[in-house]
């Protein structure tokens, strides 16, 4: 009798699926035909299994691996699909071309993980198992958050980044790129913010609230030309970017460049070498002020087309506002009732200044109630804040940091490496996040788009550290945000093969959970 095959460990688990016995195998003689509209996708899982396979999978109207966009499948939504296996034929269809793409990440998870290597794989029996599967998320958005401000990263890596996010169904890369530690994105109409903000003397290298620093000079920006070519990188993968251009505080960058930019011009500032919040914020009572960020937006719309543009707009200390005199003169002019008004009102003015061009204001929002009504709102501080964000009526987007942020330890193994100071955020604690909670079960649950994951890099230098801190745990986000609840035990059994995929992709994770650790 031939062996048993166990059913293919996907992650995250797919909506439906039945598995029978036989299987597909692709060769050198498989073909695809390919719908009008249907291009990308194939194209894409050519790109993907080239270079393992280099499998040329050439267009044919006899293809044995079709790929069908159907506006009847509305069903499906714009991310769902269907996928059927036969012995002698592939089937992938949706109603919208991204739910092709998702498609395609199923078809490379059924392969052998050796196809997803980027390096020549031996000849071998290149077969998908037989299968009937339906697929549609939970959740429409899917996220991850890189702070590239703290600590640069290169954009060969953000494109993997991307590649990775795309193979778990994540559909937002959410790119931090300005903070008071560095500015990463080219304004043409101002040149110095990466000409002096992209650059620093040093970092803070001990733990909060220390004094220690390493010496080491750190700097780096993006091209106008890089930004481009990734949103495209990670268009033709179904991931949107979202850029973030802090406002009002988080600046410190901005204003070593451009000094006349805060409440006292004459200050020379230095970009800011600690960790932690930083108290010299943007002179928002000034119209010259409100110039350079609609200048510096309307850059950033044209190299990002995503519909939501993120702006910050938290942590933001108002002590400058209230000892300035002008900032007190503009809040009474304005009708505000005191200086620490003039963040809502800014806010306001940005965010019509976003939405009359045709996006979505997104921000920080540390209580669910301090942004105006037309801003999407990420939620972090506590679970409670989304009910009240809800009600308010804003779109919401769950990032509670007890259960998102991967810059905490994943355990208090104290051969850890560096991490945030604070309580450990494990494997387990990522899975059980659910961003609909319980008591927004019965009010306005559609309003909650869905989770993101956040990565903040102030102990965080390089890429193998980025990717050990991200995986396996963006594995069980993904798993929550495509599938919605799935047991703890079910999701260890499929992550266990998963990591064999990670590993054919040379994904520098941590592999705590194949000793069984995270089971507890």
């Amino acid at each position: 009798m031939p062996a048993h095959r166990p059913e293919p460990a996907l992650v995250p688990r797919p909506t439906k699926a039945a598995f029978r016995s036989g299987h597909f195998t692709f060769d050198r003689t498989t073909t695809l035909r390919v719908d009008p509209g249907a291009e990308p996708a194939a194209d894409l899982l050519r790109t993907l299994l080239a270079p393992a396979t280099g499998l040329p999978l050439r267009p044919s109207p006899e293809g044995q691996v079709v790929f069908a966009l159907d506006a009847q499948l509305s069903g499906l939504g714009e991310e769902g699909y269907g996928l059927t296996v036969g012995p002698h034929a592939v089937l992938l269809r949706a109603g919208h071309p991204t739910g092709l793409l998702r498609g395609v990440q199923t078809i490379r998870q059924l392969l052998p993980p050796e196809a997803l290597s980027d390096r020549p794989r031996r000849p071998g029996r290149w077969q998908v198992p037989c299968a009937e599967i339906t697929d549609i998320p939970r959740h429409p958005w899917r996220g991850a958050m890189l702070d590239v401000a703290r600590h640069f990263q290169p954009v060969s890596f953000l494109r993997r980044y991307v590649d990775l996010l795309a193979l778990h169904k994540l559909n937002v890369l959410h790119l931090h790129l300005t903070d008071d530690q560095g500015w990463r994105m080219p304004v043409a109409a101002y040149p110095r913010l990466t000409e002096i903000g992209g650059h620093r003397a040093e970092s803070m290298v001990g733990p909060a609230g220390s004094d220690t620093y390493d010496g080491i000079p750190h700097g780096g920006s993006y091209t106008r030309a890089e930004l481009v070519d990734l949103v495209a990188y990670a268009q033709a993968r179904g991931v949107t970017v979202m850029p973030e251009i802090e406002m009002p505080g988080h600046v410190r960058a901005a204003l070593a460049a451009y000094p006349e930019l805060g409440s006292n011009p004459d200050r020379q500032l230095d970009v800011w070498t600690r960790w932690g919040v930083c108290d010299t914020v943007l002179a928002v009572h000034r119209d010259h002020v409100l110039d350079f960020c609609t200048t510096v937006l309307g850059e950033v719309m044209d190299v990002f087309p995503s519909p939501y543009i993120h702006v910050g707009g938290d942590e933001c200390p108002t002590t400058e506002w209230t000892r300035s005199p002008a900032a007190r003169a503009r809040a009474a002019a304005e009708g505000l009732p005191n200086p620490e008004a003039l963040h809502g009102w800014f806010l306001g003015r940005i965010g019509a200044f976003l939405t009359a061009h045709g996006r979505r204001p997104t921000g920080w929002a540390e209580s669910g109630g301090e942004l105006p009504d037309d801003f999407t709102v990420i939620t972090w501080r506590e679970p409670a804040h989304a009910l009240r964000a809800v009600r308010r009526g804003h779109a919401v987007v769950s990032a509670h940091y007890r259960a998102t942020y991967l810059d905490y330890a994943q355990s208090d193994d104290p051969g850890e490496p560096p991490a945030q100071p604070g309580a450990v955020v494990d494997l387990r604690a990522v899975h059980a996040h659910d961003p609909v909670a319980d008591d927004l079960r019965t009010t306005a649950s559609a309003q909650v788009l869905g989770a993101q994951a956040q990565l903040w890099t102030e102990f965080v230098s390089t890429p193998a550290h980025v990717e050990y801190l991200t995986y396996p745990r963006l594995c069980a986000l993904a798993d929550r945000t495509w599938t919605g609840p799935t047991d703890w035990s079910d999701f260890l059994a499929r992550l266990g093969p998963h990591t064999d995929r990670l590993d054919a992709l040379g994904v520098r994770h941590r592999p705590s959970h194949r000793s069984g650790e995270e089971a507890s």
